[in-house]
């Protein structure tokens, strides 16, 4: 899907991914985290990556052959390479810690995969998530 790079397409784009993840046979516990990484991706695409005008962002969600479930989140945007920024000190008093950088670092904790690539102008940033264990078998379900 390809929605314009503001704040009011957010819902849009997390009921995509969210109906994606349920799809899958996500349980709805990790379908939220898959929703918050996606909105913390999305809000700062919206906030930060095109000054003036804005732009659009392209989701892409599917399955990969290896039974991940793969969101691909594209924008012409300034570069930003999600993986460069540093981890917040979450050691340090609430008062004491800088403001910003918890999202990301939630989005790197969260996913079971993150990678970033900058190719023809564009940000594209892949979060992966391997697919939920299946039910343990019990010797009764013999």
């Amino acid at each position: 899907m390809v929605v314009p790079a503001h704040l009011p397409s957010l819902q849009q784009s997390i009921a995509f991914v969210s109906s994606c993840a349920k799809a899958a046979g996500f349980d709805s516990k990790r379908i939220r985290e898959i929703e918050l990484c996606v909105e913390e991706v999305l809000v700062n695409i919206f906030n930060y990556a095109y000054p003036g005008d804005g732009g659009q962002v392209t989701i892409a969600c599917g399955r990969e052959a290896g039974g991940n479930l793969v969101v691909r989140i594209q924008d012409e945007g300034i570069p930003f390479n999600i993986l460069s920024a540093s981890d917040p000190d979450i050691t340090a008093k609430i008062d004491e810690r800088q403001i910003g950088g918890l999202g990301i670092f939630f989005v790197r904790q969260l996913m079971d995969g993150v990678e970033y690539r900058r190719e023809a102008n564009r940000n594209i940033l892949t979060l992966s998530v391997k697919p939920p264990a299946p039910p343990e078998r019990s010797d009764r379900d013999s």
